[in-house]
């Protein structure tokens, strides 16, 4: 499956919701693979002193990604493909 990197602007007054957030769109990635909609949540980073946060997903689709994000409220996003 290919593999995208969600890139969000996350103020550091917020970080504490990251974990919140990348579990919420960890079960709904599950949610849409158990439907028939290929998407895994791999990983989560974020860069406190540039306030960015990084999510990985694989998926069969950008479009896919995108509603898991907006599903989850990971608002603002940007993605893009990734290559490991």
């Amino acid at each position: 499956m290919p593999s995208y990197l969600v890139e969000t602007y996350v103020p550091q007054s917020e970080a504490d919701e990251i974990r919140i957030t990348a579990r919420r769109a960890r079960a709904i990635a599950k949610a849409f693979s158990r439907g028939g909609i290929p998407v895994r949540y791999v990983r989560t980073t974020f860069l406190p002193e540039d306030e960015t946060c990084f999510h990985v997903f694989e998926a069969a689709s950008e479009d896919a990604v995108g509603e898991v994000c907006r599903r989850a409220g990971i608002g603002s996003a940007r993605i893009v493909p990734a290559v490991e």
